[in-house]
């Protein structure tokens, strides 16, 4: 299966749920190109940016189960190539 490159936009409101974030962000970490994470204490959430390089079944099933997550949401913008 063809690998892309895509982005997982994650915006953290419930930090309770970070740890099952991060062991999640843990397992996929083979397919990981980068990662970086931005406090922002005035609204009281963190933003995060993945940037995968993966199968489009692999980019998915790691959105979803992040989307699982109580008080995180994200979203995927995969590229052509």
């Amino acid at each position: 299966m063809e690998n892309h490159v895509s982005i997982i936009g994650i915006i953290v409101e419930n930090l309770d749920s970070a740890d099952k974030l991060n062991e999640l962000l843990h397992e996929y970490g083979n397919y990981i190109i980068g990662r970086m994470g931005l406090p922002y204490p005035k609204k009281e959430l963190n933003v995060i940016s993945v940037v995968l390089d993966a199968p489009t079944d692999v980019i998915n099933k790691l959105a979803g189960k992040i989307g699982m997550l109580d008080g995180i949401s994200s979203k995927v913008v995969c590229s052509d190539k």
